[in-house]
């Protein structure tokens, strides 16, 4: 359990240099005098006292609110620790169909249950989440957080990358990007399908050589009936790539693409450098905010 002085040690200040304001706010109160106006009183000898309390109460409740406005702006924060850890497994990006054809016979539906229980299997790889219909679409970059990737394929609706074109080709270009800086020998794509490519913004032998010049076994899953996709196209990724091609018209066939991967030889992965920040600005600027209302409430009762 972390004691708070632990906790307080770890606090430091994006912008320590906003101090100097209260240096400069402590030299001009004793270089330069507030000149005040003298009242003379019959009764003069009460007041002493009663004057001098209330003079530090006002300068000790300025000074107090000048300081929280600059531990506000100088901005504390706490960093937490970097952890880096090297886990045996692979990286692989998954690129879903996400096109109106695959409303029908409820295959998005069937496909992200699969999906779900296939994410829920890769305790040690490393997981990116694209889909595509006009155009392909990032919803998560290589990741080890599945719980959040599970949560973002649940919420996954077709129509959110169009709904009127099936841009494979381009996906599969889009989806090599992910692998940029990796070091893994074990680099996958899986994508699925249930469509043809009928965009033509990408030529599919140019999709092929950027997944092959990056290193990337591209498994190719054809959804539905050997008609609603181009079965052909789909069997030269994987081919070309060292992947496989599946029919998936079942939720069983789908654990022959678990054997492939598990098979292979599992190689170490490096996570990425991660770095939390949490700053807590608004907390002292709530207290001199809260100081400056005692302040005016304080005034208007001495007028």
């Amino acid at each position: 359990m972390i004691s708070n002085y632990e906790y307080l040690s770890k606090i430091t200040f994006t912008h320590p240099e906003a101090f100097g304001i209260v240096l400069i706010y402590l030299v001009a109160l004793f270089v330069f005098k507030e000149k005040i106006h003298s009242l003379y009183f019959s009764n003069i000898a009460m007041l002493p006292t009663t004057s001098a309390y209330k003079s530090i109460f006002l300068k000790v409740l300025k000074f107090l609110i000048l300081f929280f406005m600059v531990v506000a702006l100088a901005n504390p924060m706490k960093q937490d620790e970097i952890v880096t850890h090297t886990n045996k497994g692979y990286e692989i990006s998954i690129v879903l169909d996400a096109s109106i054809s695959m409303l029908e016979n409820n295959k998005f539906t069937i496909t992200k249950e699969i999906l779900s229980d296939f994410i829920e299997k890769r305790k040690s790889d490393r997981l990116a989440l694209s889909v595509f219909a006009d155009y392909p679409y990032l919803l998560s970059p290589m990741t080890y957080d599945k719980q959040s990737l599970s949560k973002l394929l649940d919420l996954l609706e077709v129509g959110i990358a169009g709904q009127r074109e099936t841009a494979v080709y381009e996906a599969l270009f889009f989806s090599t990007n992910l692998f940029k800086g990796s070091n893994s020998k074990n680099k996958i794509a899986i994508l699925l399908t249930d469509g043809i490519d009928n965009t033509n913004t990408v030529p599919l032998d140019v999709a092929i050589k950027r997944a092959t010049d990056a290193g990337i076994k591209v498994y190719t899953i054809g959804i539905g009936g050997m008609g609603d996709y181009n079965g052909e196209a789909l069997k030269k990724i994987a081919s070309k790539t060292g992947g496989k091609f599946y029919e998936a018209s079942s939720k069983q066939k789908m654990q022959h693409i678990y054997k492939e991967i598990d098979g292979l030889e599992k190689s170490e992965i490096k996570t990425d450098r991660y770095v939390q920040k949490t700053y807590y600005y608004q907390y002292p600027l709530y207290i001199a905010f809260g100081l400056l209302s005692l302040l005016l409430i304080f005034q208007r009762r001495a007028l």
